[in-house]
């Protein structure tokens, strides 16, 4: 057997990588090592750097939704209030939340709270039969409690959510939920069917409570605490969970930030993050990039500019590609410590829901792998039959068009963001509906079942809000049970 030279083979190595020259190289020299050694280090980095960014990329996007809505100046909705919506999510409105890939047949309501002094008490509405959900979101992006819901139902009660460290006693009659961190995320979403029954969904939002524990029993609150948190500098008119730092480097940042704050499982703390301290990151310790070796440096500023757009296209990884969609995996809004999954989840649908709640197959080319492009004209079939349609009432179903750069929706002159079981579309002989996706009118005739498209890349996001058991059992297996085809019709 041939043995083969150390520093040859790391040659050898390195030259295939390609990274024994240049800025390599250069580092190499100021640090007094072989380049060849220089460029393995780096190759390490590289691949350890994007195993952090992903893991990361949550916690990352959770803290920018916070900034958004909760702490910068001029925020909508301070620390321990409700910022609700009395409005579709229209264009406009996502881009003040900067909140991704946005539901436009519901309105939402978006509050963080603080429970690290006390718990919240929520208070939850009957809602005479009109599908409604509170999830509620840990700092991590999972969605491990509803304080109504399919789950739950839509008849209302009383919910202590309690933070991880709180120790005292809860009133008669409030059903306890413990947080895995600090800060939760709050996130009603009432449905609507159209600007008649606007005021119907109001009615339910603005039933809902959220009270410190000191507030619901009528006493004195804490003082509230001094927030200063860092403020997140990111390219503008781009959804904050898409990750696009004007500085990359900013990610680490408020990565350590966010965990410090909000640790994660004690199972991560031992067998994830040792992992990380070679990137300067450890639990407990603020992330400085001074202190972070300039091999090392340079990957993560790479990790970082890159982690957003990766996200956005390693789905069929994790989900099932079924004619132009990625059907979801089940575990999608609670991953547990599957955190490629997690990370789509948050870049792509930030604070989605559990499969079981809700469920998403996402759009992103036609029948043929060829990206969508409002430059041409679709359609798509659903049949009566198809089983991802398939809800619980008052669950339903709608197909959302959103833009492929912006990641909102997509501003037109009928203002229609969907289509689906709240709309009176035309159907066809056997029951089948087609939808026109397209930039420019398919005719009047046609309109009622036109989705419109921007005139340049564009997604689609199919949801079913609670979820037939038949339905979920389809995610499992599209092989058998395939979305229908995004069909191009012609070039415009």
């Amino acid at each position: 057997m041939k043995l083969i030279n150390a520093k040859s083979g790391c040659i050898a190595l390195s030259v295939a990588l390609g990274l024994a020259a240049g800025p390599v190289a250069a580092q190499a020299k100021k640090q007094g090592m072989p380049p060849e050694q220089a460029a393995l280090i780096q190759a390490w980095a590289r691949s350890t750097a994007v195993y952090a960014a992903t893991y990361c990329s949550a916690t990352v996007g959770m803290y920018n939704l916070r900034d958004t809505v909760a702490v910068r100046p001029g925020a909508k909705a301070p620390p321990g209030t409700m910022w609700k919506f009395d409005q579709i999510a229209t264009p406009e409105i996502a881009a003040q939340t900067g909140y991704v890939t946005p539901n436009v047949d519901v309105i939402y309501g978006f509050g963080f709270y603080d429970l690290g002094q006390e718990p919240v008490i929520v208070t939850a509405p009957d809602s005479d039969g009109r599908y409604y959900m509170i999830e509620i979101v840990d700092m991590w992006d999972n969605a491990f409690a509803y304080a109504a819901g399919k789950e739950v139902g839509y008849k209302g009660g009383k919910y202590a959510v309690v933070g991880p460290d709180w120790k005292g006693e809860l009133p008669a009659g409030v059903k306890r939920i413990d947080s895995p961190t600090r800060w939760v995320e709050m996130q009603p979403r009432i449905r609507v069917k159209d600007q008649a029954d606007l005021p119907g969904a109001i009615k339910v939002m603005d039933a809902i409570k959220v009270q410190g524990l000191s507030q619901f029993l009528g006493k004195p609150a804490p003082a509230a605490p001094a927030y200063n948190y860092e403020s997140p500098k990111l390219v503008p008119k781009i959804a904050s969970s898409q990750l696009q730092f004007v500085d990359p480097l900013q990610f680490w940042s408020l990565c350590s930030a966010s965990m410090n704050e909000n640790p994660p499982p004690e199972s991560q703390t031992k067998s994830v993050l040792p992992l990380f301290k070679y990137l300067g990151i450890e639990l407990g310790k603020p992330w400085k990039r001074e202190n972070v070796n300039p091999l090392i440096l340079a990957e993560m500023k790479v990790a970082a500019q890159q982690v957003g757009s990766m996200m956005n296209v390693v789905g069929p990884i994790v989900g099932k590609p079924s004619n132009g969609w990625d059907v979801p995996p089940v575990n999608f809004g609670a991953t547990g410590a599957d955190y490629l999954t997690r990370g789509i989840n948050s870049v792509l649908g930030l604070t989605a829901n559990t499969t079981t709640e809700a469920f998403y197959p996402l759009g992103t080319v036609d029948v043929n792998g060829a990206p969508l492009n409002g430059n041409k004209a679709y359609t798509l079939t659903f049949q009566a039959s198809n089983p991802y349609l398939k809800v619980i009432p008052p669950g339903f179903w709608s197909v959302t068009m959103y833009d492929g750069k912006t990641k909102f929706t997509v501003p037109n002159p009928l203002n229609r963001y969907f289509l689906g079981s709240a709309n009176d579309m035309t159907k066809n002989a056997d029951g089948s509906v087609t939808m026109y996706l397209q930039a420019t009118s398919p005719g009047k005739d046609k309109e009622a079942n036109w989705l419109p498209s921007p005139k340049g890349p564009f997604y689609l996001l199919l949801r079913n809000y609670a979820p037939e058991p038949s339905a979920i059992e389809a995610l499992k297996n599209p092989s058998a049970n395939p979305m229908p085809g995004i069909i191009p019709v012609s070039a415009k």
